[in-house]
């Protein structure tokens, strides 16, 4: 615990606020992990030198559909059913809005007190390695974005161009294929640490309260080797494949099972982590985006201690090397824009900000933080630049921020402003707003969807292990 109250310390002084390794059967083989001997078969993964033109971009597929057959094949003999590009599983109505097809199902039901854990969703799930002082063990993960069109197509998931500017970027992480044709990572994760949480107390000015925390704790934490844009082997492919579970716990957002308390955190048997049957249900967090709610997404790993604690992540500090702080369209992220002390709960269903989020119990309020774009914009990166904002008027007076436009308004007006903690090395050097500023932190938050309000108190798909 110690460790992370100085980091914090720290941060806040530079102004931000802010399984065993034979497994199931199948699993058991990993003769080969320090290269690709494995997969030497594979034509195409290991490489393409020497290939130009038309050949070369044949060449290029040739992999994308090679890696995938690896990836979908290792879903098959887990148990589950691997996505198929020409006959997805679940067609979702349009009311439902979801973002890339190989999701297995969503509950849209928001009322807590028909459903505690709040919307969810339920996603396909890999395992790999992670390689552990020599040791291999065993790594669960999901992935939503894939730098490739024809690989994101193929495993169903969002196409995400951006991301490959993270390569050799020192944000990015590389990955080799075991014998037994699975992601053998460099990095590795911690789950088993107890998330906790202190709120701040009211500044001197009266206009923050519970944000800044007075103490974090994250509930999971990554060495300095993990970053989620994963480069495929051979390839300048990144991949999003973020960390849910190993035999240290489970991932934070991961809902509780058949237990509500904080013991069942990292329940091996919670029936949310379905090991034989390659799915995972994570929940979901809300969000506003041009004007209207319901932005589902995700949160899995964050670059600081303090989001990773409020937001349940993990805490990954290698992606704070990502490119680039407050650049965009360059870079490999997209800027969002979380508000440090907005509208607490009154009753009403609508609150927003990091303080209402610390000052809440666990999971039951998230910040509804404001987006710029969706993952159906050629822009859109999963890896989130945050720029924070902080209200110069009493409570009562603040509004829920529900698009960029109204944020620049309201910035112009002087009734937001950049927040008092954010880094000055940062400076707005991005499109959407030449009045915001960079925090210095990322959190990863891929978008699964924003269904219309019809959609809402409903289920598609299969949404339940």
């Amino acid at each position: 615990m110690k460790k992370f109250n100085l980091i914090f310390v720290t941060i806040l002084s530079l102004g931000l606020f802010f399984a065993s390794c034979e497994g199931e059967d199948g699993r058991d083989g990993i003769d080969g992990i320090d290269g690709q001997d494995g997969v030497d078969g594979q034509d195409g993964v290991d490489g393409q030198d020497g290939v130009d033109g038309q050949d070369g971009e044949d060449a290029v597929v040739e992999m994308m559909v090679d890696a995938a057959d690896l990836l979908l094949t290792s879903i098959s003999t887990d148990g589950g059913v691997p996505f198929d590009a020409d006959n997805p599983a679940v067609d979702y109505p349009e009311e439902a809005n979801v973002f890339f097809p190989s999701v297995l199902g969503v509950d849209y039901t928001v009322d807590r007190n028909v459903a505690p854990d709040g919307p969810t969703v339920r996603l396909p799930m890999f395992q790999g390695w992670e390689i552990v002082n020599g040791t291999p063990r065993e790594l669960y993960y999901v992935i939503t974005e894939a730098s490739n069109k024809e690989l994101a197509r193929l495993l169903g998931v969002i196409y995400a161009p951006r991301m490959a500017n993270a390569i050799g970027s020192g944000g990015d992480q590389n990955s080799t294929w075991s014998d037994d044709g699975r992601l053998v990572f460099e990095g590795t994760v911690d789950f088993s640490p107890a998330r906790s949480l202190v709120a701040g107390g009211l500044s001197s000015d009266g206009l923050l309260f519970g944000f800044p925390p007075a103490e974090v704790n994250p509930g999971a934490i990554a060495d300095e080797n993990w970053s989620s844009y994963v480069v495929l082997p051979g390839t300048d492919v990144i991949i999003n494949a973020q960390p849910i579970a190993n035999s240290t716990g489970l991932h934070d957002r991961i809902p509780h099972g058949n237990g509500t308390s904080s013991e069942q955190e990292d329940n091996q048997n919670n029936p949310n982590l379905d090991r034989n049957g390659a799915a995972v249900v994570l929940q979901l967090l809300d969000g506003w985006h041009n004007g209207r709610p319901y932005y589902f997404h995700i949160v899995t790993d964050t670059s600081d201690p303090a989001p990773a604690a409020i937001e349940l992540g993990v805490f990954a500090p290698r992606l704070a090397q990502l490119p680039s702080f407050g650049n965009f369209p360059g870079g490999s992220m997209l800027p969002f824009s979380p508000t440090v002390n907005g509208r607490g709960d009154t009753g009403d269903g609508l609150f927003q900000g990091l303080n209402t989020a610390s000052l809440s119990n666990r999971q039951t309020m998230d910040p509804t933080n404001t987006f710029p774009i969706d993952p159906r914009d050629p822009d859109y990166a999963p890896m989130w630049d945050a720029h924070l904002t902080e209200f110069t008027v009493p409570e009562e007076e603040r509004v829920i921020l529900k698009s960029f436009d109204q944020i620049n308004e309201l910035l112009e007006q002087g009734i937001l402003r950049p927040f008092r903690g954010n880094l000055n090395q940062y400076p707005a050097s991005n499109s959407l707003s030449d009045l915001l500023t960079a925090a210095g932190a990322i959190i990863n938050c891929p978008v699964i969807s924003q269904p219309f309000s019809s959609a809402i108190g409903q289920q598609y798909g299969n949404p339940t292990n």
